[in-house]
């Protein structure tokens, strides 16, 4: 089985270079591991924000994790005479949470109501965004087609027990919501490894966190796909390969994808909707709207004039100044739209930096009694 479009579409830059040594895939894994957006990962949510334990999973984890399902997947069915290329998988995975806020899915639904909701923000459309655009001081990383392709199709959320490629190219300018599929077996094969990725080790960080015990875990679940991550890990990409290698789509076997359905279910019954994280989710609207509403004062009150954002003590205030001023060229003609560059920088925060931003902005400084 191969892709079904000619490799020359997937392998196409907006700006065309040379390749390399290293091959155009590989070449995008560097670029993607070498950006900003990458180094930021480290400190972001994937459930439980801000995490005081170093061994609860950060964003940068995860799509590591994605990034080496993928590639195994895409490697157990070359071995079954498939097509595909790993580099290209494993670079997809690497970049398909660029885009992703502050805070996870709560910082996504808090940019995304504040803009009027109906998908007015999207963490895979803007994290095809970062790639395309804002990387790079508004130049961009210049990933292949296939790649960008993949990150904006990665919606790893649906219930989708099988998936094929379209059959003609997206145009990824276009992509408006998650409804659309990759245009290549490395985008669905990245799919299914976002969804593998996040359901076994979201458990484990649970159990960390007290909000379930490995009782609670269902008998079916525990007895076919195990209770630890790597277990399920395995057993899922064993099953996708074994499944794939002789049809003409990626997709679970009817049992795994019933239990997959059920962890699924689990999760958000008893991690995603805990009290705890459903109070702590209140506390990230807030911060978001907050946040927003302060650097849209600050632009209305000081415009195009981003030295003067520097004559205060607040260290938000001078970051965003210095954003504005790296991201001059490329907000030309955007700028009586602040909504636009507010959602990108407040969109590239770390949670420790809006956590600390929020601090700056709602706590005065101390007075000093000292002269």
């Amino acid at each position: 089985m191969k892709n079904p479009l000619p490799e020359n579409i997937y392998l196409k830059r907006t700006h065309p270079r040379q390749s390399d040594i290293r091959g155009c895939y590989f070449r995008d894994q560097t670029a993607i591991i070498h950006s900003t957006p990458f180094r930021r990962l480290k400190n972001k949510t994937q459930v439980f924000f801000a995490p005081e334990n170093d061994h609860i999973c950060t964003r940068i984890e995860h799509v590591l994790h994605v990034a080496t399902i993928a590639r195994s997947i895409c490697k157990g069915l070359i071995v079954n005479g498939w097509e595909l290329d790993s580099d290209m998988a494993y670079a997809i995975g690497l970049g398909h949470d660029l885009g992703h806020t502050p805070f996870g899915h709560a910082g996504e639904a808090a940019l995304n109501k504040r803009l009027g909701g109906n998908n007015a923000f999207v963490h895979e459309i803007n994290s095809y965004r970062q790639v395309e655009y804002l990387a790079n001081n508004g130049q961009g990383l210049n990933l292949t087609y296939g790649v960008k392709d993949g990150i904006i199709c990665h919606n790893g959320e649906t219930d989708e027990q099988k998936l094929k490629p379209a059959d003609k190219p997206n145009v990824l300018d276009n992509i408006k919501n998650r409804k659309v599929k990759p245009s290549s077996f490395e985008g669905c094969i990245m799919r299914f490894s976002d969804k593998i990725a996040y359901l076994g080790r979201d458990i484990e960080d649970a159990f960390v966190a007290g909000f379930i015990t490995e009782k609670d875990i269902p008998e079916n679940v525990k007895k076919v796909l195990g209770n630890r991550n790597g277990q399920i890990i395995n057993t899922l990409i064993l099953d996708v390969i074994e499944h794939s290698k002789n049809k003409d789509y990626i997709g679970f076997s009817d049992e795994k994808f019933e239990l997959v359905t059920q962890l699924k279910k689990f999760n958000y019954e008893k991690i995603y909707n805990h009290p705890t994280l459903i109070n702590y989710d209140k506390f990230c609207d807030k911060i978001i709207n907050n946040l927003f509403d302060y650097l849209l004062e600050l632009y209305q009150k000081n415009g195009k004039n981003y030295n003067d954002y520097k004559n205060t003590n607040i260290i938000l205030d001078k970051a965003f100044s210095e954003y504005l001023l790296s991201m001059k060229d490329f907000y030309v003609g955007k700028q009586n739209n602040p909504d636009i560059f507010i959602t990108d920088y407040i969109s590239g925060m770390t949670d420790i930096f809006a956590l600390q931003a929020i601090k700056q902005i709602t706590i005065p400084e101390s007075i000093s009694f000292f002269r």
